[in-house]
């Protein structure tokens, strides 16, 4: 399970944007479950995304297929990667930043 914020002025929308961008990003209709969405594509058996507590992040949990082929697996992390640039407003760079900075604060 992992938490990522979401860049400010994007945190409006943010129910409607996670199934929007679900739509686009895999081209699967989103289930609703309890206060989140799930999707199965690819190389996951279980993508379950839901708002974070303060609106201003989502947590998501994933459930990987370790049978799948690599070219699946490759298929299904550049979509993935395209959903969260699209829903958090960040990059994968930025994220990867954004990830180490708050590590090094919790070192602290």
């Amino acid at each position: 399970m992992q938490e990522y914020p979401i860049k400010r002025g994007l945190t409006k929308d943010l129910d409607t944007r996670i199934v929007t961008e679900l739509k686009n990003c895999f081209g699967v209709e989103p289930e609703k479950v309890g206060k989140g969405y799930q999707i199965k594509h690819g190389a996951l058996k279980r993508l379950d995304v839901v708002v974070g507590k303060d609106g201003k992040s989502i947590i998501i949990d994933t459930e990987s297929d370790l049978t799948a082929a690599d070219d699946v697996i490759i298929d299904t992390n550049k979509r993935f990667r395209k959903y969260l640039d699209a829903l958090t407003g960040f990059s994968t760079k930025e994220r990867v930043k954004r990830a180490k900075s708050v590590g090094d604060e919790q070192k602290a």
